[in-house]
């Protein structure tokens, strides 16, 4: 399966009891559709998702990125604080792919265009 979003949070590395490594993050997906009487509904859903191949992908995985993910989906039910029945979803991602937009690609994007406009200001005419 493969889906598109918005990291909530930034990525966390965490190291289970057998000495693994991973990589935990949240996504957002968006959808709309029409509904009967024409009103646009808006929904989004959120998954949380875990990386095992290397934590060194946790240092690009900041909040707000665009990333589309490819793994498997399951599905997970626990009890709450307040004694709720809870449910949520959770993607096992095998591949990353980043489109940016995220508080570390903006910081280089900054950097970038910084060092661009000096570089036009030292030209002799």
């Amino acid at each position: 399966m493969n889906i598109t979003g918005r990291l909530t949070r930034d990525a966390e590395v965490r190291t289970t009891s057998q000495d693994k490594q991973v990589v935990n993050f949240s996504v957002a997906t968006n959808d709309s559709y029409r509904n009967k009487q024409g009103e646009r509904i808006e929904q989004t859903t959120y998954f949380d998702c875990s990386y095992w191949i290397t934590p060194n992908v946790a240092k690009l995985l900041t909040k707000g990125a665009l990333v589309e993910l490819s793994g498997r989906v399951s599905t997970r039910a626990w009890t709450g604080n307040d004694g709720e029945p809870r449910a949520g979803l959770n993607f096992h991602t095998s591949q990353i792919k980043l489109h940016g937009g995220g508080k570390k690609s903006e910081t280089a994007q900054a950097t970038t265009s910084t060092n661009n406009n000096k570089a036009e200001d030292d030209l002799p005419f």
